[in-house]
């Protein structure tokens, strides 16, 4: 039915397709699934270690998941609106809708407030405590973050890294308490992860980013000096699936490879001859080491 059709956005025309692509894009889907995700973790992992079952918090499981999907959601779009002028310059965000002119940027506020404020008050129906993680997220994200150092200081990088990093801590809290080592773990496991996987990013759009002058490490201070960040970062992480004993012995040596594997090619990056090649296999590693370390757990716990 919709094939070949067109649907109507104020005054402007755009196929089906075009349009979910542009929902896709104002979403940061693939941001968005990352974030996710370590809230289900935290949550599947709370569960266990309590000794309660799947089937008897299913409710407070979709609240939970559903609060935080439209909230860390709302904080994407609002992102998404403030940085109109450096989406324009930036190849890599030229097509997001805000840029196009698809989405007008006063309805795009307007739903990244709507979907803030619906996820944050679903949230405060599991627990206070997964409610105040989650607001941490969404407000260091949108303001520290967003507003504040991202086009300032190159610590923007560590900003944004934890208010991402605060996922598991919610889907953990919706359950149990958050002061317990598990959550903590996680929480370090994903915001000393960020690090080294957005310098990776930012060392392959290096041009871009110098363009539209945001405040990235390697723009400000080199990519060598970059490389070093990577390099300490991945050896602090190095050391943490010891802590995760509880997970038993397959989670923590599968872990413990994974982050050896990590390391070594923060290391090979010193004897790289192609820094662009080099900085995307090791985003491609992030990205896919990232995905492993929060699915482990769930099967390990099966």
């Amino acid at each position: 039915m919709f094939n070949g059709s067109l649907v109507r956005m104020g005054n402007r025309k755009f196929g089906l397709a075009v349009f979910l692509g542009d929902v896709r894009s104002l979403f940061k889907a693939g941001v968005l699934v990352a974030n996710v995700l370590p809230v289900f973790t935290g949550f599947w992992l709370a569960l266990f270690f309590s000794g309660y079952s799947f089937a008897d918090y299913q409710g407070l499981f979709w609240l939970t998941m559903a609060g935080s999907l439209l909230l860390m959601g709302g904080a994407l779009v609002i992102n998404n609106w403030y940085d109109v002028d450096i989406d324009t310059v930036m190849e890599r965000t030229k097509k997001r809708p805000t840029v196009t002119g698809h989405f007008s940027l006063r309805s795009v506020l307007i739903t990244g407030i709507v979907l803030s404020v619906i996820g944050q008050v679903i949230l405060l129906f599991t627990t206070y405590e997964a409610a105040i993680y989650g607001f941490i997220g969404w407000f260091v994200y949108v303001i520290p973050y967003t507003m504040w150092s991202k086009r300032r200081y190159t610590l923007n990088t560590v900003i944004g890294s934890i208010s991402g990093a605060v996922s598991p801590m919610i889907g953990w809290t919706a359950v149990d308490s958050g002061f317990q080592l598990v959550p903590i773990i996680f929480f370090l496991i994903l915001f000393l992860w960020q690090m080294p996987h957005t310098f990776a990013i930012a060392i392959r759009k290096h041009d871009e980013y110098k363009a539209a002058k945001v405040a990235m490490l390697p723009v400000l201070y080199g990519i060598p000096i970059t490389k070093r960040q990577i390099l300490i970062y991945n050896l602090c992480l190095l050391p943490l699936p010891l802590y995760l004993t509880s997970l038993g012995t397959v989670f923590v040596t599968l872990a413990m490879i994974m982050n050896i594997g990590f390391l070594a090619v923060s290391i090979h990056g010193f004897f790289a001859k192609d820094d662009q090649k080099w900085a995307r296999t090791i985003f491609l590693y992030s990205v896919n080491y990232i995905a492993l370390i929060f699915l482990l757990p769930i099967i390990v716990t099966l």
